[in-house]
């Protein structure tokens, strides 16, 4: 699996108790490379720094999380974006999917939980990505070096 300390975190919430609460749970789990934005152009005009998973609040003043999110993924498309919201509203986490959104989330007392299985899946799919791409480059090699494969 990836190294955790690898990641790059941004959580994005305008409750600021909220974000301290989710920057402790990751730095509780050893991650240390985590930054907080109280507003989603805060979060947009931070995207250069190369964010590896976003944990972005729906019901923010200003701009909504589905717009941050669908700009987010105009920026970089491979950014894992994590919808958390207090809404158990189907509609925006139906939308949140259809504009990529890696997944939709309810703060509720399972929010961490959620969180870290969330954190786990994409470390694996990163993982799985990162040795099918080793196969495929040794397989092109091979294949370039080995004329009974063609």
């Amino acid at each position: 699996m990836q190294n955790q300390n690898s990641f790059k975190f941004f959580i994005v919430d305008d409750d600021v108790f909220c974000a301290k609460m989710h920057e402790q749970y990751l730095l509780n789990l050893n991650y240390s490379n985590i930054k907080c934005f109280s507003n989603g152009n805060d979060c947009l005009n931070n995207l250069n720094q190369n964010p590896d998973i976003i944990f972005l609040d729906h019901n923010m003043d200003g701009i909504t999380g589905l717009e941050v999110l669908k700009k987010i993924k105009r920026y970089n498309p491979s950014i894992y974006v994590i919808m958390v919201s207090g809404q158990q509203n189907i509609k925006i986490a139906v939308d949140a999917h259809e504009y990529d959104a890696y997944d939709y989330i309810i703060k509720d007392n399972l929010v961490y939980d959620k969180m870290t299985f969330i954190i786990n899946k994409i470390s694996s799919v990163k993982e799985a990505m990162k040795k099918s791409t080793s196969t495929f480059i040794e397989i092109s090699k091979n294949s370039f070096l080995d004329p009974s494969l063609e």
